[in-house]
């Protein structure tokens, strides 16, 4: 299933060579043209890869150069016929940018007169790493680097002075440069470096409407190679063009296939994972021990699931029914909260049609709830969190809550509760309803997690709340209700969401019911009204097909873990990836989901470190159920995975 890069790299590929003359739009020297183009796969950039030029005349004699984050490279080529004797470097030199100013992108020329390791980094101001080319090992000759004023993380950065250090076998230089991203439709400075003549181009001011002119110049046949390096993203399948002739300024385009890279930082932590769970609500029986274990336990055939969500009563009468169930979760492992539906009647009242908490019940309806946390304590099964109300914004058939309601109750009422308390759980996340609280400094400490749903909209990063420093759960979803557990598209859909909702920096994700025909464990039962009527059905006890990919999470993504820094290149439908690690132990997991129909071979990249650790898989398809594949070692920065079709795999490290 997994292979080297090297091996992959010697598949034969299909590449498209574009090369037209264009109207030279600067002043070169005699012996030097400019050629600049672009490395692109399927419509998408292909980003730091290596594109250079070899004389035929003499293949000692390279010009190098990389892509930028847009896939575009500009090299300058030394072209003339006579002996390039005085032309080989004899000294390691950084050159000085061009442009300089600079707005898009600006070129960044050296020099090497011994074959090297070579990295380029640019810093701020302040000395910060902003962005980092390994270029790798290069032989003698004249190369450049070209950054388009992105960091590490294809982001802009701001304008301002920036500096650029060469370091290559234990030599070191730096240079200073100015990003003006504002400044447009200027001609920049005169190409003065103390390089060799013909090094680079010269460029010279020239007036508006004015083309520059190459005059006198001798061609050339090259060898073009298209290659990786150590931070090519997305891999490409490298090939080599022979007799490129060159006599002016020209631009080639190079089209070339691609090999899936994710690019994972365990360095950059996102949000703590508190875990993965499902609810047990009021309507359906509690669960049997042995659903329970299922759930709950993380064992094979197992979920994982370390959340549990319940329903309060407006009946305290009726609050023993899911404690059986509550305190074996608990002794598991699980954590609880729980959702009032209906306030109890004596407290409510109906306005314009819509059942309310009336105002001077409020009190009385945090010692409610606060009976209900001491009622499931004193029994062992104690609560996390309490949320105010479910879904107050929809509120069809329960209880409702303005977000003005809402903001009083939090201020005046939720510390009455005696646990942690979560608000609003509204329908969509609505942040009417949750802005308000968090931007109340007496309401906001009383508010301990942010909770809501995703029906039809909220899947977001909620920037706010992470400033105030609260959790955000999704507390609840459905999808697929008219389809049996089994149905893998819902399923593999089911992970994809999970994924989104992890990408949203939320820090929990809890399903609807954990036992029902469409849920991940099934109840023996069948939708009202199923699309195909021959669909088989789970029977009782059974886990589902969502009930596996549930499991690809939550059985290996433990609470503690946190999300870390992840991407897929080119940014595909068909894959999705995310990270995990647990700081304590540097234990790491990757959950990768292919949806599409074909298999599909993905490289994983560790960015900025190597590992040295063995990989564990477990994948959910149309014929595994969360099976374990066979180990294996990865040494270094990365490892090349086949994803079956409409699978989910993670990947587990020891």
């Amino acid at each position: 299933m997994y292979k080297s890069i090297a091996e992959l790299l010697n598949n034969n590929v299909f590449l498209v060579f574009v090369l037209f003359q264009l109207v030279p739009l600067k002043l070169m020297n005699a012996q030097t043209v400019s050629i600049e183009g672009k490395v692109t796969s399927s419509r998408f950039p292909i980003k730091q890869a290596s594109v250079t030029f070899i004389d035929n005349a003499d293949t000692t004699i390279k010009f190098s150069a990389l892509t930028d984050n847009s896939g575009n490279y500009l090299i300058g080529v030394i072209t003339s016929a006579e002996s390039y004797t005085n032309n080989l470097p004899t000294k390691f030199e950084l050159a000085q940018n061009y442009p300089n100013p600079f707005s898009s992108s600006t070129s960044i020329p050296y020099q090497l007169e011994k074959e090297s390791d070579v990295q380029v980094t640019i810093y701020d101001i302040l000395g910060r790493v902003v962005r980092k080319f390994n270029v790798g090992q290069q032989s003698v000759g004249l190369y450049n680097v070209l950054w388009d004023g992105r960091n590490n993380f294809g982001q802009s950065v701001a304008s301002g002075v920036y500096f650029y250090r060469l370091n290559a076998d234990g030599e070191s230089q730096v240079k200073k440069m100015i990003f003006n991203q504002n400044r447009s439709g200027y001609i920049p400075p005169p190409y003065n470096s103390s390089l060799t003549k013909n090094s680079f181009p010269t460029i010279t001011n020239l007036p508006t409407g004015q083309a520059g002119k190459t005059q006198n110049v001798q061609g050339n046949t090259f060898t073009v190679r298209v290659q990786n390096t150590s931070t090519t993203t997305p891999l490409l399948i490298p090939r080599e063009l022979e007799n490129v002739f060159i006599q002016n300024d020209t631009t080639i385009n190079f089209s070339v296939e691609y090999i899936p890279v994710a690019t994972i930082n365990f360095d950059s932590l996102h949000q703590y994972i508190r875990g993965f769970g499902a609810a047990s609500p009021w309507y359906l029986p509690a669960m049997t021990d042995s659903e329970v274990e299922t759930a709950f336990g993380t064992g094979d055939g197992q979920l994982g699931f370390s959340i549990l969500r319940l329903t309060i009563e407006p009946d305290s009468n009726l609050w023993y029914k899911y404690l059986t169930s509550a305190k074996k979760a608990h002794d598991m492992g699980a954590i609880i909260f729980a959702s009032p539906w209906n306030a109890p009647p004596s407290m409510t009242e109906v306005v314009d049609g819509q059942t309310r908490v009336r105002y001077d019940k409020y009190d009385e309806y945090a010692k409610h709830l606060k009976s209900y946390n001491s009622y499931m304590t004193a029994n062992d099964a104690p609560m996390y969190a309490i949320s105010v109300q479910n879904e107050p914004d929809f509120a069809n058939d329960w209880t409702g809550w303005t977000p003005d309601e809402m903001l009083t109750f939090m201020k005046e009422n939720a510390p009455t509760i005696g646990t942690k308390v979560m608000a609003p759980e509204s329908f969509q996340f609505r942040r009417n309803i949750s802005d308000p609280i968090l931007n109340d400094s007496v309401a906001l400490v009383h508010l301990d997690i942010v909770g809501g749903h995703i029906y039809g909209g909220g899947l977001a990063a909620y920037l706010l709340a992470e400033e105030k420093g609260k959790e955000v759960w999704m507390t609840e979803h459905l999808i697929g209700e008219n389809n049996s557990g089994f149905n893998l598209s819902w399923a593999i859909q089911l992970g994809k969401e999970m994924n989104d909702v992890m990408k949203a920096d939320m820090s929990a994700y809890v399903w609807w019911t954990i036992v029902r025909y469409y849920g991940p464990i099934g109840d023996g039962q069948k939708a009202s009204d199923p699309q195909d009527p021959n669909e088989i059905y789970p029977k009782k006890g059974e886990v589902t097909k969502k009930g596996y990919v549930m499991s690809q999470f939550a059985r290996f993504i433990r609470p503690g873990f946190y999300r870390v820094e992840s991407s897929v290149s080119p940014p595909l439908n068909q894959i999705d990836v995310t990270a995990y690690k647990d700081t304590s132990s540097s234990k790491v997991v990757i959950v990768a989901i292919n949806s599409g129909s074909t298999q599909v071979e993905n490289v994983f990249r560790i960015q900025n470190g190597t590992m040295s650790t063995t990989f564990t898989p477990y994948t959910t398809s149309e014929i595994k159920n969360c099976e374990q594949g066979d180990a294996f070692d990865v040494t270094g920065d990365n490892f090349t995975f086949t994803l079956e079709p409409s699978s989910i795999t993670t990947f587990v490290s020891n």
